[in-house]
């Protein structure tokens, strides 16, 4: 399994090194619930009889699992929450563990669990306390799109067809989540039918043996983040990047399998346990190798070569162009790589049609400086249209400007005045 995880699906690989997104964080977080959670669960047997089990016994009844327990899933919820995937099944098979303690022990443990939540949450809450319900509307979902405006039963229908053709597809590693392009073909029959086998093996023997409470976690995980995927908005961004846990989940699953058959084949396991990581190291170099590389961009208008973005901080430092406007993904690196020296709020749209949604410019300091500036430059990139609309707009207002293009960044600055993005029509839901 730790070789498994060590050279894993192209997207397991490309979510815990490139993403800025918080997908390690949850994957992290959400492990560490699973852990609790499982030192929460009797083992059956004499829980005394060995030091693990003393330890396991003490960790659950002493109040200090269920503490701990609960800070995780809180602080897991605070960073994403895709790590109520993890949490859901934890919390449920936790407390079915504990039935044994009585209603009264149970409520008990839930309260301990509860205020752990609210402790680990504590941020997060104190911001939706201050802020208003927007961060409300960020945990259901409100910033995918893809099903807006259409009626319940076709979104459910959609999120439904979407789960069962592109989610198999990427959890197995079949092809990564920015395309539809198969991976390593030759080997893939192999990866289908292993990784087939163990899930059938865990659900058939879901309840027995000594892993059963792994099995049911990872199981209930798989049925959490189905249910999720169908239910809410989430569901319409059918690209696999919230399939991350059940990759994970995958990997138990498989190592569980694997040694199960070594135990009646001991040459065939290892065999096929090669052939699985071949398998994976052979899809992440042949998705490295495409002209789009290991990317978390699903548009090609937003596969921006950031290698040259050092070189567009260095220009932007010696032309003085400290604040503007560019688009979302322009914006919050330029911020992270200059160490917040050079700050342009996010009003430009990236995509071709001109579709811009206000949240994309969600960092309320980074707006107010750019907005407070007597000076502005703009920055798009790998978008025409959008460069010859600014000339046209410029053009009209009567404005001077310059221009510099280094790779796919195109920088518009030394102007003659100001030019806020509304004076263009843009930054708006409504500019196209």
């Amino acid at each position: 399994m730790a070789l498994w995880l060590a050279v894993p699906p192209v997207t397991l690989t490309l979510y815990t090194t490139a993403s800025l997104g918080g997908y390690g964080e949850a994957l992290l977080l959400g492990n560490l619930i699973w852990l609790a959670a499982l030192r929460l669960i009797p083992e059956g047997g004499n829980p005394s009889a060995s030091p693990a089990g003393c330890a396991r016994a003490v960790f659950a009844s002493s109040g200090l699992g269920w503490l701990i327990l609960g800070a995780l899933t809180g602080l897991g919820l605070w960073v994403f929450p895709l790590t109520g995937v993890y949490a859901l099944p934890a919390w449920a098979l936790a407390l079915w563990a504990g039935r044994g303690a009585g209603r009264r022990g149970q409520l008990a443990h839930l309260a301990l669990a509860a205020g752990g939540a609210v402790l680990g949450a504590a941020p997060w809450l104190w911001y939706t306390a201050t802020a208003g319900p927007v961060t409300l509307a960020e945990l259901s979902g409100s910033a995918i799109a893809g099903v807006a405006g259409l009626p319940p039963a076709q979104a459910f229908a959609q999120q439904l067809l979407s789960l069962v053709l592109f989610g198999p597809t990427v959890v197995a590693g079949l092809r990564p989540s920015w395309s539809i392009e198969m991976l390593a073909l030759p080997l893939a029959p192999l990866a289908t039918a292993v990784y087939s086998a163990a899930v059938i093996r865990a659900l058939r023997g879901w309840g027995r043996g000594p892993a059963a409470a792994g099995r049911r976690l990872w199981l209930g995980a798989g049925a959490t983040l189905c249910a999720a995927f169908v239910l809410t908005p989430f569901g319409a961004d059918p690209s696999g990047r919230y399939f991350l846990p059940l990759m994970v989940a995958l990997a138990f699953l498989t190592a569980d399998f694997l040694g199960a058959l070594r135990r009646r084949w001991p040459r065939l396991a290892p065999g096929l346990a090669l052939g699985l990581l071949a398998f994976n190291f052979w899809g992440t170099a042949q998705s490295a190798a495409a002209p789009a590389g290991l990317t978390t961009q699903f548009d090609p208008a937003t596969r921006v070569a950031m290698r040259d973005l050092p070189a567009v901080i260095d220009f932007l430092r010696e032309q003085g162009e400290t604040r503007g406007y560019a688009n979302y993904w322009v914006t919050f690196p330029l911020a992270f790589l200059s160490r917040e020296e050079l700050i342009f709020a996010a009003r430009l749209p990236y995509h071709l049609d001109f579709r811009y949604t206000p949240r994309d410019d969600r960092y309320a300091p980074y707006t107010r400086l750019a907005a407070e500036s007597p000076r502005a430059a703009y920055i798009t990139t790998r978008h025409p249209p959008l460069d010859d609309r600014l000339r046209t707009g410029f053009a009209a207002l009567g404005v001077r400007y310059r221009e510099h293009r280094i790779g796919d960044f195109q920088i518009f600055y030394a102007f003659s005045r100001k030019v806020e993005p509304d004076e263009l029509g843009l930054g708006s839901p409504c500019c196209r």
